[in-house]
């Protein structure tokens, strides 16, 4: 049986240097020396595509080699279950995790990289009020410990005033490492929006194309939120939200491209459909009812586009006025005869749209063409608006910062416990336009919690389950701040810890009880699985020698005081690199509690007690459990070291379980 120690990279998350150097290892085998880079071998290997000048474009900052270190830098930490705060925590694939976003974005490596569809974060704008996160790139867990309270040294939180020399750098520090470990994430196909506003659009501008690649980069996307009357020169009321791609190359190499629904056309489809049943093929009646939608319009709606469909049949609203010029001119000039006339029809300016007059027949037999009375008229592509439902998103949005706060305020009983709330319908169109069935969706700047709100609406309209995490830091409120005041009597009502993670918790237990209340023909998933960032359960050696003996004492039971066998349970999924929403199952055998994770990948027993006596019935158990989920022979088994009664009891379990297969055995 090997004995784990914390040091061991079983028991500590992704070493991202070490994965790194393991990839270029096997790319260029011949660059390394045992494990150590012979950079001119490199060098010689990469031809002209070293770049040994001096001076290149891009953005350094001081700090900025610590902020890449920082990155680098693997996590002491864990993420410790809460089932007490989620909900539904048996069946739900969803996560909420408190804490720092850094460290967390760390653990996450693991169980996640690669496996992300889409990351949507709004971070800290940098406007001079915002709350930065300070980070400490000697011992960041320690310093998420102080910054939050839970140390004596209490809370450490920190705006970033203009006053400050490090205007930009702390910001840039603090934001850099984040993106690294977020890039990690994402799938091939999968993309990244971050939300800003200018204090810092070009520097997060050339920051992302440093990290992601300039390849990469999709769009910049504009939001019209709402003009601010204490401007001194432009009133700006927009805010940016720029797009970038894991790998565009892959994107295009894979023939994949976005498309969402027009504005409207869901609520508009809907209407005819209930106009049609209670109608019949009164088209008349039916029209009526579909213009009295489009009245309600004005010019400015991006509904708008809808009211060119002015005619009606069994197909839904269409037009009939389609260019059927072929593009650019100089198109074909075939004949082609008008079906009543029985005369050769107007040739469009430019020649027909299609190559043949087989392929033109072959569109007008599906109805996508249409005949003016006579041959005089020049033929017309029509469109069916419900088959064409579809379109490539427009870069401008129009958006009102009220209508996101009167959304929010309604969920928490008309109490405005949260300041500057996302729409929901802004971030479910793009979770809409860039998700599909059962993908995973990422905020790690969590805030009022309107990503995860997102994803359960859209996941009733579509009835579907994508899945989310998110983090949020537990920022404490200040009752003396008047934007802060409601959010902390709120909590103090609730009886909660006054920070920022309770309410982002709180809301998606209203708003998916709301979801599941509107929509109850989708029987979807509205839970969330809690979990907090600590300390790992593993008690660490420290190498100096006044506490070497102490630590001799405690290292008697190398499991921190007060952790549970579900906490240790979910440190060891994380930094296996499993999904922390698998299914968990437990059973009894002889009095002792057996775990076994995802359908037997870990089976665990953190009992404190072994006795030499209960060892046959424990590994039979086992063994039977094993054997039944048909697992393989990848299975992991994981012991407390201190539980076994002594060491033959240890002896006889591990040639009991490797007789039968089970020969990866560990204890803690």
């Amino acid at each position: 049986m090997n004995k784990l120690s914390p040091e061991m990279p079983e028991l500590q998350s992704m070493n991202i240097t070490a994965d790194n150097i393991t990839k270029l290892k096997s790319l260029f085998p011949e660059a390394f020396n045992e494990d150590s880079v012979d950079f001119e071998v490199l060098k010689q290997l990469l031809g002209e595509n070293v770049d040994d000048k001096e001076e290149r474009y891009g953005l350094n900052w001081h700090g900025k080699r610590q902020a890449r270190q920082l990155a680098l830098t693997p996590s002491r930490g864990t993420l410790r279950p809460c089932k007490g705060e989620s909900v539904d925590w048996d069946n739900t694939k969803n996560l909420m995790i408190e804490g720092d976003n850094l460290e967390v974005l760390k653990l996450l490596q693991k169980s996640y990289a690669g496996k992300v569809k889409l990351i949507y974060i709004d971070p800290p704008y940098n406007t001079g009020k915002d709350f930065v996160y300070s980070d400490n790139f000697q011992d960041n867990m320690k310093n998420y410990l102080e910054m939050t309270g839970q140390t004596e040294d209490g809370v450490r939180i920190t705006t970033n005033a203009e006053t400050s020399g490090r205007y930009h750098t702390d910001w840039l520090n603090m934001i850099y490492p984040r993106l690294k470990l977020a890039k990690n994430l994402l799938r091939n196909d999968g993309v990244i929006i971050i939300s800003i506003d200018d204090s810092e659009l070009s520097n997060i501008k050339i920051t992302l194309d440093e990290i992601f690649g300039g390849e990469n980069y999709l769009a910049t996307l504009v939001w019209d939120r709402n003009r601010k009357n204490d401007a001194k020169y432009f009133s700006v009321g927009h805010e940016y939200m720029l797009v970038y791609a894991r790998n565009e190359s892959y994107l295009t190499d894979s023939e994949i491209i976005f498309r969402g629904a027009k504005e409207g056309v869901d609520y508009l489809q809907d209407l005819f459909n209930k106009s049609k049943l209670k109608h019949g093929d009164n088209w008349d009646l039916i029209k009526e009812d579909v213009f009295d939608y489009y009245k309600s319009i004005s010019k400015d709606d991006p509904r708008a586009p809808l009211k060119r469909f002015t005619k009606i049949d069994e197909k839904g609203p269409y037009r009939d006025d389609g260019n059927i010029n072929w593009p650019g001119g100089n198109g074909p000039t075939y004949e082609i005869v008008h079906p009543t006339t029985g005369k050769p029809c107007k040739l469009p300016t430019s020649g027909w749209r299609y190559p043949t007059e087989a392929r033109f027949w072959e569109e007008y037999e599906k109805g996508k063409i249409v005949f003016g009375d006579d041959e005089k008229t020049v033929p017309r592509i029509r469109t069916n608006l419900f088959e064409n439902s579809n379109q490539v998103m427009t870069s401008v949005h129009y958006s009102y910062a009220q209508t996101a706060a009167n959304e929010f305020s309604t969920l928490f009983d008309g109490e405005r416990v949260f300041s500057h709330p996302k729409p929901v319908n802004d971030i479910k169109s793009l979770i809409a336009y860039l998700s599909n069935t059962d993908d995973l969706i990422v905020d790690f700047f969590a805030g009022s919690g309107t990503s995860g709100h997102s994803v359960f609406l859209q996941n009733a309209k579509d009835h579907v389950n994508r899945r989310f995490i998110l983090v949020q830091l537990p920022e404490p409120f200040n009752h003396k701040n008047k934007e802060q005041e409601i959010a902390f009597n709120f909590c103090e009502r609730m009886g909660t810890p006054k920070n920022i993670a309770e309410i982002t918790k709180e809301r998606l237990r209203r708003a998916g009880k709301k979801v599941s209340e509107d929509n109850p023909d989708w029987n979807g998933d509205i839970g969330f699985r809690v979990f907090k960032l600590d300390t790992s359960n593993i008690r660490p050696w420290e190498a100096t020698a006044e506490s070497l003996s102490l630590q001799l004492d405690a290292y008697i039971s190398p499991i921190i005081e007060g952790r549970s066998e579900e906490d240790l349970l979910a440190e060891l999924i994380l930094k296996r690199g499993i999904d922390l929403c698998v299914n968990v199952e437990t059973r009894q055998f002889d009095g002792l509690t057996v775990s076994c994770v995802d359908g037997g990948k870990l089976f665990t027993c953190f009992t404190s007690q072994i006795p030499a006596s209960c060892v046959e019935v424990l590994t039979k158990g086992i063994i039977d459990w094993h054997k039944s989920l048909k697992a393989g022979k990848d299975t992991v088994c994981y012991f407390l070291d201190d539980a076994f009664e002594n060491n033959v009891a240890k002896t006889n379990l591990c040639a009991i379980l490797e007789q039968h297969g089970l020969t990866n055995l560990h204890s803690l």
